[in-house]
């Protein structure tokens, strides 16, 4: 490593399953120093700390006071990824959190400006925008909006078919509820091929219709299935669908139509073919790319991506990316898409 980059101390907060995704993110850059771990579970907290060789904690707020680490990164339910990435920055220290960033918009905003007023970097997981697929669509996309040969983006659709069965949401505490997730499968599964859509469209929101139920499940009130239009100030029209109900995870799949093209996608393969007859580009997926131990091949593989350019934004090496003011740009679309969702919403 070169002795002249700053190195950071790094905590992880909550070391539930997508924990992993983090410390081997953080072993990865040469960028950090593991020193603490937490959770309210001692085992838990123990287990990981053993693992991956740091000191153990049960309280977050005694892990930060005694071991003062330049940031954190949040591993935790929903509900709580607000109110903790405030303490933290009222102490100073650098938050990475896991997606969403709140249930509520108002709580997304206040975090984004107290982070402001504090100085403080405030950034939100959202990995799949690094996919290889994800980032020559987006490209290509954005030359298109230059004169490039795609030309404008005319409309989008996504899809969306997992299966989440009612004893998957019994090995949980928090899932499955409005009042600790936030919601089903829009804000835990569909989020993402949403975000990324969200990105690649680049435009203020103008309205939103959308149909939500719970269609098959027994034991949760939240949405497992849900549907809309989305019309973007630009002229795009976003219709997107997912479900929980279906008995197999198949890739989700995102459609663009261009003036001069088309798009599809998932999150490892893309296919752009141009009207013009130019040769169509394709993204294939990478058979080289490891998955982590403990880590769910849903999740992707690019968390180690964002951890590492999120602290080379700290030193001051690159453009910081996914900032909370960029995130909220996404959360807002959620909490719109719940708004509408619910006035007719069936459970």
């Amino acid at each position: 490593m070169d002795s002249e980059r700053k190195q950071f101390k790094v905590a992880v907060i909550g070391c539930g399953r997508i924990s992993v995704m983090h410390f081997d993110g953080i072993l990865r850059s040469p960028l950090t120093r593991l020193v603490a771990c937490c959770d309210i579970r001692p085992e838990r907290a123990e287990a990981a700390a053993k693992k991956y060789g740091c000191k153990a904690y049960v309280s977050y707020e005694e892990m930060i006071a005694a071991e003062k680490p330049d940031a954190v990164h949040i591993c935790l339910p929903h509900y709580l990824h607000a109110p903790v990435a405030q303490y933290a920055i009222s102490r100073g220290v650098n938050v990475l959190t896991e997606k969403p960033m709140t249930i509520s918009l108002a709580d997304a905003e206040k975090t984004v400006a107290f982070a402001k007023e504090k100085g403080v970097s405030y950034h939100v997981i959202f990995q799949c925008r690094y996919n290889a697929a994800s980032k020559l669509v987006k490209q290509r996309a954005e030359e298109g909006m230059r004169g490039g040969r795609l030309g404008k983006l005319l409309c989008a659709s996504s899809f969306l078919t997992w299966s989440r069965s009612d004893s998957y949401y019994l090995e949980s505490d928090w899932k499955g509820t409005w009042d600790k997730e936030g919601g089903g499968v829009v804000i835990d599964q569909a989020i993402h091929s949403i975000d990324l859509v969200n990105w690649i469209v680049n435009s203020p929101v103008k309205r939103v219709s959308v149909s939500m139920a719970n269609r098959g499940h027994k034991i949760v009130k939240v949405e497992d299935s849900a549907d809309g239009l989305i019309e973007y100030e630009n002229g795009v029209k976003y219709c997107f669908f997912c479900t929980n109900n279906f008995c197999t995870d198949e890739p989700i799949e995102i459609k663009l139509v261009f003036e001069g093209g088309t798009a599809v996608f998932s999150y490892d393969e893309a296919l752009i073919t141009y009207a013009d007859g130019s040769p169509a580009e394709r993204v294939e997926k990478d058979k080289n790319l490891q998955a982590v131990e403990g880590g769910k091949d849903y999740w992707g593989f690019r968390h180690a991506e964002q951890i590492a350019r999120f602290y080379e934004a700290l030193a001051g090496e690159r453009a910081p990316e996914l900032t909370g003011e960029e995130v909220l740009k996404t959360h807002r679309l959620i909490c719109a898409i719940y708004e509408d969702g619910k006035k007719h919403f069936s459970a």
